[in-house]
């Protein structure tokens, strides 16, 4: 992952965790790799990784057992909120720039249409 340097790398990687949940890399009630394991993958200090699952966790998102470590969410509905939370944050992204380049809301619209079928191919 390449971070960027002007943002905390912790809120990184709680994106990164979030985007893991809601494309399913992380089904809900799966065991979430240790700090270590994270921290080797991500190329970052444990500590920085901890702060982001305690985040994770603060949000309601994990659960940690107290000797098998920690685990996604089995609440359905707070998966359900995130995913439609990250959905309306790149749609409202798709709908500056689409004002911004002087499309018509139809026009906006039509285009998402187009390029939904394109990926449902």
């Amino acid at each position: 992952m390449d971070f960027d340097p002007s943002r905390p790398i912790w809120t990184q990687l709680l994106e990164d965790f979030q985007r893991r949940v809601i494309a399913n890399i992380w089904p809900q009630g799966t065991r979430i790799p240790s700090v270590r394991e994270l921290a080797a993958e991500y190329g970052t200090n444990p500590n920085t990784v901890q702060r982001a699952l305690a985040e994770f966790e603060r949000l309601g998102l994990a659960r940690s057992e107290r000797t098998a470590g920690r685990f996604v969410t089995d609440n359905k509905d707070l998966i359900e909120e995130l995913k439609e939370s990250s959905a309306m944050e790149a749609a409202l992204g798709y709908a500056q720039n689409a004002k911004s380049l002087g499309l018509s809301q139809a026009k906006a619209i039509d285009l998402l249409k187009q390029a939904w079928l394109k990926e449902e191919k």
